[in-house]
């Protein structure tokens, strides 16, 4: 009685195989002069541009090195303003997608982009409308092109923060499964697990209401059918299918049903070290959900209990799991899948102390279902090494 939830994701999806040859026709009912952020190979656009030529679209082109930063995305928004784009189109990974929703979002206000950043800014809502922006994701990870933030690094802080706002979710994400085929085992490995983690994460939150549970149960299933498929074989468009739609699915439930812990740690590691966003959380599901499950099993409420069984029952293929199988069933998927641990990126012993204790204070750690203490997050990042 008295359910009441909100819903909201792009304005327009065109999903399939072959769809980005669309793009052209697309942009061109929303601007003439495009922006087109991407990542650090520039030249994997040349096919995008050439598409908005023919449809009569001028363009140029804004590149990011890696995860953005807020510097990257304040000049991304001097760039556009200097081109007079009246139009952002986003391709590649999470990280272009993110950037390209900042640069639109940044060069229609008058202020700059801490005036509106969360957490290590001021946080305000912003003032004018953004720009119109287009996704086209070229990974199966964030479900960035259903989401209505973009998660900014600040190196003189050292953690990420958010840039937030309705108005930021794209008006068309145009979703081609061809466009992943060459990513490497590598990134198709954490992206993959970033989507799963998200689709677990929202499923067991707080937040978590009708319309993300069925979101989250049909990307689960998806990415177990599929995740390890495409990180054997990149070619398996059936495979790609599954997890391009499990990322969307993912960023769907994310924006409406929150995350979690793993997301919790997330943000001040990756602040802290460099380190791909999609390998810190396939590093760290398996020890966040074995937290998660002796902690709802020892104080949690039945309606929590019969959510981690669930998960289970998804994450085997049997009805009658036990929450605690989920568990092995995760550890075991990143061993397959090589993932490595956090020492990889440099964490050690002495740092893990001071991350806890930014993890803590991290807004996806309030969707997490139960509280967790400082030594037990203490113990998941040392089981993440």
């Amino acid at each position: 009685m008295g359910m009441k939830f909100e819903f909201a994701t792009a304005g327009r999806i065109v999903f399939g195989c072959g769809s980005s040859a669309e793009a052209g026709t697309i942009c061109r009912s929303h601007g003439t002069r495009a922006l087109i952020v991407t990542g650090a190979r520039p030249e994997r656009a040349d096919f995008l541009r050439s598409l908005l030529a023919a449809a009569g679209v001028n363009s140029a082109v804004f590149s990011i090195q890696g995860e953005p930063t807020v510097q990257e995305v304040s000049e991304g928004a001097d760039h556009a303003r200097r081109v007079g784009a009246d139009l952002i189109v986003g391709i590649g990974g999470g990280s272009a997608v993110d950037a390209a929703k900042a640069v639109a979002a940044l060069a229609t206000q008058p202020q700059s982009v801490m005036h509106y950043l969360e957490v290590v800014g001021s946080g305000h809502p912003l003032e004018q409308p953004p720009l119109p922006m287009i996704a086209l994701p070229t990974t199966a990870g964030t479900g960035a092109e259903v989401t209505r933030n973009a998660v900014l690094s600040s190196p003189q802080h050292q953690v990420k923060a958010s840039l937030r706002h309705a108005a930021m979710l794209p008006r068309v994400a145009i979703l081609d499964p061809a466009l992943a085929v060459t990513c490497s085992p590598e990134v198709t490995a954490a992206s993959g697990m970033d989507a799963l983690t998200q689709c677990l994460e929202a499923y067991v939150s707080c937040r978590a209401q009708p319309m993300t549970d069925a979101l989250c149960m049909e990307g689960i299933q998806r990415a177990m059918a599929s995740l390890e498929r495409a990180v054997m074989d990149g070619t398996d468009l059936q495979a790609r299918e599954n997890m391009t739609l499990a990322a969307m699915l993912s960023g769907m439930a994310l924006a409406n049903a929150g995350l979690g812990a793993v997301h919790g740690f997330a943000a001040p590691v990756g602040g802290q070290f460099s380190a791909p966003h999609g390998a810190i959380c396939a590093a760290l599901l398996g020890p966040v959900w074995q937290e998660n499950v002796a902690a709802v099993e020892a104080a949690g409420t039945e309606a929590q209990r019969a959510r981690f069984q669930k998960v289970a029952a998804l994450l085997t293929g049997r009805p009658d799991a036990s929450a605690a199988e989920a568990i092995s069933v995760l550890l075991g998927l990143a061993t397959r899948l090589h993932i490595p641990g956090l020492a990889t990126y440099g964490l050690e012993m002495h740092h893990l102390e001071g991350l806890a204790m930014k993890a803590a204070q991290a807004s996806s750690m309030k969707g997490n279902p139960v509280p967790l203490s400082q030594a037990t997050l203490v113990s998941i990042l040392q089981r993440a090494l």
